[in-house]
């Protein structure tokens, strides 16, 4: 394998580009497919690392003669995975490599790192540019609104930054009734599977609401271009929003959940996420530890900002917090406490509120939504590498 020097020397960080769909079928590997050839037909080096046809004709069509990267025969648990060979491509070196599925899960022992889209940042760090693809319920900070709405767990989830650092991101687009006549026509799922996928998760009202979803990230997306063309040509006008949104978090069951949704508010309002953690003598022993830790490692997912703040009162220390920082939004989620204890021990949340009345500063109480194990099938049935 090229060590990290010897790719630096050789040629700068590769281009990333990323198709985003809102449901399998959209046509996001045709379209990757397709823009590989056109500059294979311009002369550009490029190969296939990873592409997953799931036994689509038209889709393998497409590959047509472009050079395909052997992948990498791996055994666990007694069945047989192929998966992409990191250190072929990186020993390959080519302009420009088409991995598809982003999100994936890489077979264990089958490579150096445990999800596709580490795989691809190592490609794009030895100066190999890579054309991707994703679907909307895959994102971090989405993935729970997604779980609402289509009742199905979404395993599989790739970090926020990963997808924003593309050099561009593009919607393949569908309607919802063109998706569900691709899926009677058996284009996306063999004839078996069909009709549990149609009054499932391609239920017309959850293709409605994917869409969405993915519309709202571009647009999202096409307004920061705009904003840092407008900071480059004319720096001296400010041309920024000054919200900047704060979460306070425990260790408590839910967290996650409030954590996203002040993620999407910020990225709404292009605002910064700080994510707080009030600090106290009593912190609830080893499982709230690790509860944090796991938020920790989300927020980072999501782009926020994590801070430990010591303080024995929660709500004066929040509050403290976010006037020292100039927040102007706060987030929180809403109350585990018993009555009884609301009594004896009062509300933070009222506390915060009386605090913000006369700030100035917005407050968002969350619903804490938890999804039991058995409250969900295993996975989306996506015909992907699983949701």
């Amino acid at each position: 394998m090229v060590d990290e020097e010897s790719r630096q020397a050789v040629r700068p960080a590769g281009k990333f580009r990323i198709y985003l769909g809102s449901a399998a079928g959209v046509g996001k590997t045709c379209a990757m497919l397709d823009e590989g050839w056109r500059r294979h037909n311009r002369g550009a080096d490029v190969v296939v690392g990873f592409v997953e046809t799931h036994g689509r004709p038209h889709t393998a069509e497409l590959v047509r003669d472009l050079e395909i990267v052997p992948r990498r025969v791996v055994d666990y648990r007694g069945t047989t995975f192929e998966e992409m060979d990191v250190a072929a491509v990186l020993g390959r070196r080519p302009e420009v490599a088409l991995v598809d599925e982003l999100a994936h899960t890489n077979v264990p022992g089958s490579g150096p790192h445990h999800k596709r889209w580490e795989d691809v940042l190592e490609l794009l760090d030895a100066g190999i540019g890579v054309v991707s693809t994703v679907n909307i319920q895959h994102l971090e900070s989405v993935a729970d609104a997604v779980e609402e709405i289509t009742g199905v767990r979404i395993r599989e989830r790739v970090p926020d930054w990963v997808v924003r650092k593309a050099d561009q991101i593009e919607l393949i687009d569908s309607s919802a009734d063109q998706l569900r006549r691709r899926m009677l026509h058996g284009n996306i799922y063999p004839a078996d599977k069909v009709p549990g996928a149609l009054t499932g998760f391609f239920k017309t009202e959850n293709l409605v609401a994917l869409r969405e979803l993915a519309l709202r990230f571009v647009a999202d997306e096409t307004e920061e271009e705009l904003l840092g063309y407008l900071r480059k040509e004319r720096p001296g006008v400010f041309w920024d929003t000054s919200e900047r949104i704060m979460v306070a978090v425990t260790g408590a069951p839910g967290s996650d959940v409030v954590v996203r949704r002040a993620a999407r508010l910020a990225q709404r309002t292009k605002g910064d996420l700080l994510v707080v953690h009030v600090q106290s003598e009593d912190q609830g022993g080893e499982q709230a530890s690790r509860s944090l830790s796991v938020i920790r490692q989300l927020v980072a997912d999501v782009g926020g900002q994590w801070f430990d703040v010591p303080g024995d009162d929660p709500a004066a220390t929040v509050f403290a917090f976010a006037e020292e920082h100039h927040v102007t939004q706060i987030v929180v989620g809403a109350t585990r406490r018993s009555r009884w204890q609301e009594w004896t021990k009062g509300s933070v949340i009222r506390k915060i509120l009386r605090y913000t009345a006369a700030s100035g500063i917005d407050l968002h109480v969350i619903a804490r939504r938890d999804f039991p194990d058995n409250g969900m099938p295993p996975q989306a049935p996506d015909g992907e590498s699983g949701a």
